[in-house]
């Protein structure tokens, strides 16, 4: 995995959806009204939805279209019901995709997430056929550049709170979690008032796959960036080793 700066990747992305924040905010919208539904608009009492607020600020969602997210799901007994879709596939050169979507409409977001992978020379494939090639993880990436605290002291609270592995990169810290002790390590550095760059479970590739052929690149780019333009699609996760801008 040398050279792939997994927050370089986390800022590129960042930076690409600078130019549509209403394409993020709208995949945290539905995400808080879906956590809203099921476990009520208390954050207190409702661990899913600490996470989505967490993602939201990673995202710098302002808190008041946190606050009015939530009133609006809590208050609207008619809002639209989303569920939670899965797709795996491969991209050119192998490449392993899987699209993690949000919908009201399964038929649609199928026929889109299809074309995506028709139009990138991909296939969509059976439920498994690459996801086993990811391991699930809670993934914590902290910006060393907002970070005041020193990197063992960091690492100490980490894993004392039950993080699974600390890394340290050139720009960042890295914290894995098991997915169900991502909340309680997550509150923990949060309560300690760390700023992260990504909080959220995450689909992490076992191997990264490099590609040289320029096809096969474009093509490559052209489903990931069909599937970022849907508003149904909440996340996509694959294991090219996708070069990092300076």
């Amino acid at each position: 995995m040398s050279g792939h700066s997994k927050f370089a990747n986390i800022k590129h992305k960042k930076e690409k959806n600078d130019a549509a924040k209403g394409k993020i905010f709208t995949i945290i919208g539905r995400e808080i009204a879906v956590a809203v539904k099921e476990g009520g608009s208390d954050p207190a009492n409702n661990s899913r939805l600490r996470d989505v607020i967490a993602k939201a600020k990673a995202n710098n969602m302002p808190n008041d279209t946190i606050d009015r997210g939530i009133k609006k799901a809590a208050g609207d007994s008619n809002a639209v019901n989303y569920e939670y879709v899965s797709y795996e596939g491969y991209g050119p050169g192998g490449i392993a995709i899987i699209v993690d979507a949000l919908t009201d409409n399964k038929n649609r977001t199928a026929a889109n997430v299809r074309s995506a992978f028709t139009k990138g020379s991909g296939s969509i494939g059976t439920q498994g056929c690459v996801s086993y090639m990811f391991d699930k993880k809670g993934q914590i990436i902290v910006d060393k550049e907002e970070c005041e605290m020193d990197a063992d002291d960091l690492m100490m609270l980490a894993l004392d709170a039950g993080a699974e592995d600390f890394s340290e990169e050139d720009d960042c810290y890295e914290i894995i979690t098991d997915p169900d002790a991502f909340s309680a390590v997550r509150e923990v550095l949060e309560k300690e008032g760390l700023a992260m760059a990504e909080a959220s479970v995450t689909m992490i590739p076992q191997n990264y796959v490099d590609l040289t052929e320029e096809t096969a690149v474009k093509n490559l780019q052209k489903t990931l960036d069909l599937l970022d333009d849907d508003d149904d699609v909440q996340s996509v996760y694959h294991n090219w080793n996708e070069p990092t801008t300076p």
